[in-house]
């Protein structure tokens, strides 16, 4: 059995929203406010016993329409569907717990509970004559909390709630809700045998060995913990003794006080006896660190980190005590939950991906049924399987819920072929991509996604050179490596259902290709834009166009941004066509930069096109370059375009990407620093980009 959805109405952040969760692991990822906290906190009004089931005002969801408030009571609903897992014992106690909940008895069986928060059916028609003069949402509000707050009542049903059939006590105490927040006192809470949680887990492990071993009976295993009890209560008797006789003297002028203020009387008189039990011996141990220098610290001296790792352990063992039916019999538990908010709050990168493995084991162990976890964690997020994370975010004001692992294909639809490997294998390689820095891609509000690092170093500061904040708007750029855009693009597709809604820009390079028509095997390679549709006779020419379905208008939400398709070729061929004259290009680590500083000074001087042809040094790629520019004979390429387009290529074919973009990013930086003044100098950002900037800072 697990939990396979919940459905709130009215509650806290929530008007309406339905969350399917999975068996295992369910990680509620996404941005501040999105309501992660509040749906533990509504699983936890359903199965925490320690949770108030009376509500507040401030518990109802407070942006219903005046209309609608006027016309009936708000009230707070949460629905909890139970759904049978695979290779489900169905003569377990599972079942049997949720007997009365079932609504569906067709495997795989589903049972229902649902918690109501409202306004009783006698009070409804004086709420309205109360209402009918309110003219604002405030109004009602203010009449709701001093007229009626007081006068509402929560009610739990199972199964159809057409038939109003209540919830019993002791199958909803069947289940162990285990509420884990993000602000906690671990060392309060476990530190000392003294605490319940402690005590707890000591009594059920004390004589393990002879529980745990399967060669023996319960007999035999009763028998010989009896017989180390009765051990231990000879040998406590014996420190009980000593100290009695310690006290023989001392305890006749102690009770001497009991004669003169009359204590003694009816030929009785105090004396001090006494017992040991185990448990009471449990309050003198304390939790300690066994360093492997022999030494032994306090676990108070540990670090807040581990001890949150230790806590959980000893939670989940706590957890193992109170579902073992031998244990505790009719009173054990049947389906322990465990809800964590924010692990990362307390553990750095590496203990959040042990801390997943750790639950990972617990659940394949049955020590637990099932966990859920919220996170900001990008780090949390890649060390999770894509089928476990489920994406909360804001969509209009509204919270709207998106399943990563979902989107590659409809899991009801009967689609097979090519199409479904095509999609399984974007899925594969999502799930490969997710590591603490690309996971951040879940977690953003409008993404810019980019075929390689030159574009993730310069794009933030191309939107500083227009005046544009990525961070005020809440972008991410996205390196992913490649023209693997339709990979991702699965998770954001606005056309298909439980995807994340966001607004995404695709950047890519034309990339102008052609290939040997008459060869065999023959495969198309580079060529520069000039060369483009010159010898159809002889080649046959491409272009990256694999975007151009999500050109302006073509998408809602997903829209492609490249260069132009006569002069465009790549992003450092885009910046030199574009910035032929600004020396911030020529960055320590480039090659040839003295030849394409004579290039720009060349271009400057608006010298002829052949001036600027034989300053190219002699090799063969300037060869190609002089002898495809020079027979170019389209009106698109005049002699101005043609000497952009040369310094463009040889700058191309000078530079080393990732390193080049580095520098040029700060070349970039420290000449905006110097705006406004006679230092600074004029730089272009490539128009695709600037497009692209552009449009994701609109407001929509």
């Amino acid at each position: 059995m697990f939990i396979s959805n919940i459905s709130i109405k009215n509650f806290r952040n929530f008007d309406s929203i339905s969350v399917d969760f999975r068996d295992g692991i369910n990680l509620l990822i996404g941005q501040n406010n999105a309501g992660k906290s509040n749906l533990l906190r509504a699983l936890g009004i359903i199965f925490d016993s320690s949770t108030k089931k009376q509500l507040s005002i401030n518990d109802i969801y407070n942006n219903i329409p005046l209309e609608e408030l006027k016309l009936h009571s708000p009230k707070v609903s949460i629905t909890v569907i139970l759904s049978q897992s695979k290779n489900e014992d169905l003569m377990g106690d599972e079942l049997v717990t949720v007997s009365n909940w079932l609504i569906s008895l067709q495997e795989p069986y589903l049972a229902q509970i649902q918690y109501e928060f409202f306004l009783p059916e006698a009070h409804e028609a004086k709420y309205r004559d109360d209402m009918q003069d309110v003219s604002s949402k405030e109004e009602a509000w203010e009449v709701i909390n001093d007229n009626f707050i007081r006068l509402y009542i929560n009610k739990t049903w199972v199964g159809e709630p057409d038939n109003q059939v209540q919830i019993d006590g002791e199958s909803l105490n069947k289940f162990d809700f285990q509420f884990l927040d993000a602000i906690r006192d671990v060392e309060r809470d476990m530190f000392s045998g003294k605490n319940t949680l402690l005590k707890n887990v000591i009594d059920f492990f004390i004589d393990y060995d002879i529980k745990s071993d399967k060669n023996l009976t319960e007999e035999e295993q009763s028998e010989q913990i009896a017989s180390r009890k009765k051990e231990f209560d000879s040998t406590s008797q014996l420190l009980v003794e000593k100290l009695q006789s310690r006290l023989k003297s001392g305890n006749k002028e102690i009770l001497s006080y009991a004669d003169g203020i009359g204590a003694s009387f009816d030929k009785s008189e105090p004396d001090l006896e006494g017992k040991i039990t185990e448990s009471e011996l449990y309050s003198i141990l304390q939790l300690i660190l066994k360093q492997n220098t022999g030494m032994s610290i306090p676990i108070s001296n540990n670090g807040l980190g581990y001890n949150n790792l230790i806590f959980m352990s000893l939670l989940l063992a706590k957890m193992q005590v109170d579902s073992d039916g031998k244990y505790l019999g009719s009173n054990a538990k049947v389906f322990p939950i465990l809800a964590i908010e924010e692990p990362e709050a307390h553990l750095h990168p590496t203990m959040q991906f042990q801390f997943i493995k750790f639950l990972k084991k617990n659940i394949s162990e049955n020590k637990v049924k099932q966990i859920f976890i919220t996170s900001h964690s990008t780090h949390v997020t890649s060390s999770t399987q894509l089928d476990d994370i489920i994406c909360l975010y804001k969509e209009n004001g509204k919270s709207e819920v998106a399943y990563p692992g979902r989107v590659f294909f409809d899991i009801e639809s009967s689609e097979s072929g090519e199409s479904k490997k095509d999609k399984l294998d974007s899925k594969k390689y999502v799930q490969r991509f997710l590591d603490a820095t690309k996971s951040n891609m879940l977690f953003a509000e409008k993404i810019i996604f980019v075929e390689g690092i030159a574009e993730q170093l310069l794009i933030p500061v191309f939107a500083d050179y227009i005046g544009k904040s990525l961070e005020e708007h809440h972008i991410s750029v996205i390196n992913i490596g490649g023209r693997y855009f339709e990979h991702f693009l699965y998770l954001f597709d606005n056309n298909k259902e439980g995807t994340i809604k966001r607004k995404i820009a695709c950047i890519t390079d034309l990339d102008p290709t052609r290939k040997e028509r008459d060869k065999e095997k023959a495969k198309f390679k580079k060529c520069y834009p000039f060369e483009m549709n010159a010898d159809l006779s002889i080649y046959d020419y491409g272009l990256n166009l694999s975007m151009e379905k999500y050109e302006e208008g073509k998408h809602p939400n997903i829209r492609s941004f490249m260069q132009d398709k006569i002069y465009g070729k790549t992003l450092e061929y885009q910046l030199a066509f574009e910035n032929e004259k600004c020396r911030l290009l020529l960055t320590p680590s480039l090659q040839n930069k003295d030849e394409l500083d004579d290039l720009m000074t060349l271009i400057e001087e608006n010298k002829p096109l052949d001036d600027i042809l034989v300053k190219l040094r002699e090799s063969d790629e300037n060869n190609r370059v002089i002898d495809s520019i020079t027979k170019s004979n389209e009106d698109s390429w005049n002699d101005v375009i043609k000497k952009k387009a040369i310094f463009a290529s040889r700058y191309l074919n000078s530079v080393g990407k990732g390193e080049n973009a580095l520098e040029l990013s700060s070349e970039l930086r420290e000449n905006l620093s110097k705006k406004d003044t006679e230092e600074f100098i004029e730089f272009n950002v490539p128009t695709y980009i600037k497009e692209a900037i552009e449009w994701m800072c609109e407001d929509i």
